[in-house]
């Protein structure tokens, strides 16, 4: 049976998410990598136990994680709370999403109607051993759904008791804006967004999402931090056969140049000035954008989640440091 860390909540920090009264650990574990059907069930159980000993509180899922059976990382997780976690379920913040494609027939596929939407949460709830979860997202926006629909469909799973806050993932600002208007208007708690975010991959800032963010109380929890992979010390000399990129699992791959590998390398020697690894710095500089609740790090041992919440003994630069960094991106 698992018995938590007494010192779990000693060294996390916990950031109130926009304006809600919702805090968010400053790491929070995604579930997109291994946590699927293919996974190592005893690992990833190790790696959710890890997480919570170290006052990580919200774990992020979604209706399709678990390639390449949809549903299984959701599966695992209710798993892993049936063999002990699941008396701590009111010391976790757990989210899901839905908006990709899930199952066969237009009901099922990349959409934000009122029919997926609902459809997919109780499959979710169903699949993790669930009553609510903390936060539901609409996982992508929708083009050809009409966004009153979605954000009707997103009040009314809150009035259900389904979901506690709401949220949007891979929206932008103009459509963020939008969201945030019509559920004003209902009176939904709509409190984040989930946009990728890291050193290689700064759209947010160029689109205004950020700043928008910031000024109107909406939390940012950002994914793929660490760009695939990139941020870490694993391409610093190339390409691993056992890395993302040498099992040509990421869309990444062909922007691995000469010319990347420098920067990278630029990278490392300052993250060593501030003695930290290249990624603890990536997660440091994505933290210190102040419209970030939270970054989503997904793991693949135990011992890489202990290496990413160590990024929170050092999360200041200095004008210096944010010049040199700024200069290599």
């Amino acid at each position: 049976m698992y018995t938590p860390n007494d010192k779990r909540y000693d060294n996390m920090i916990y950031s109130r998410c926009g304006k809600s009264g919702l805090k968010l650990p400053k790491i929070s574990l995604g579930f997109w990598q291994n946590f699927g059907y293919r996974s190592d069930f005893a690992n990833m159980e190790e790696m959710v136990h890890t997480a919570f000993d170290l006052g990580i509180t919200h774990f992020d899922l979604a209706n399709n994680y678990g390639n390449p059976y949809n549903g299984s990382a959701e599966e695992n997780f209710g798993r892993i709370l049936d063999r002990g976690m699941r008396p701590f379920r009111d010391e976790m913040c757990i989210s899901t999403k839905a908006g990709y494609e899930m199952w066969d027939g237009p009901y099922g596929d990349r959409n934000g109607s009122r029919k997926y939407l609902i459809a997919s949460l109780d499959q979710s709830l169903k699949r993790m051993k669930l009553d609510y979860v903390d936060i539901f997202y609409h996982h992508v926006y929708d083009p050809d759904t009409p966004m009153e629909e979605t954000a009707c469909a997103l009040d009314q799973i809150v009035r259900q008791g389904k979901a506690l806050y709401v949220g949007v993932s891979n929206y932008n600002k103009e459509q963020t804006k939008r969201m945030q208007e019509l559920l004003t208007e209902l009176k939904t708690p709509f409190i984040i967004n989930q946009p990728s975010y890291s050193m290689l991959n700064r759209w947010i800032e160029e689109d205004g999402l950020d700043e928008y963010a910031y000024e109107s109380g909406i939390g940012l929890a950002v994914f793929s931090p660490l760009s695939q992979g990139f941020l870490t010390d694993r391409y610093l000399n190339g390409i691993p056969a056992d890395s993302r990129i040498g099992k040509g699992n990421t869309w990444l791959g062909d922007q691995l140049d000469d010319a990347m590998l420098t920067r990278l390398n630029a990278l490392n020697q300052i993250a060593k000035s501030r003695e930290q690894t290249l990624s603890e710095m990536a997660l440091s500089w994505c933290l210190s954008n102040k419209a970030v609740t939270t970054v989503l790090a997904g793991a693949s041992s135990p011992a890489q989640i202990r290496t990413n919440t160590a990024c929170l003994k050092h999360l200041d630069f200095t004008d210096e440091e944010q010049v040199q960094i700024r200069a290599l991106l």
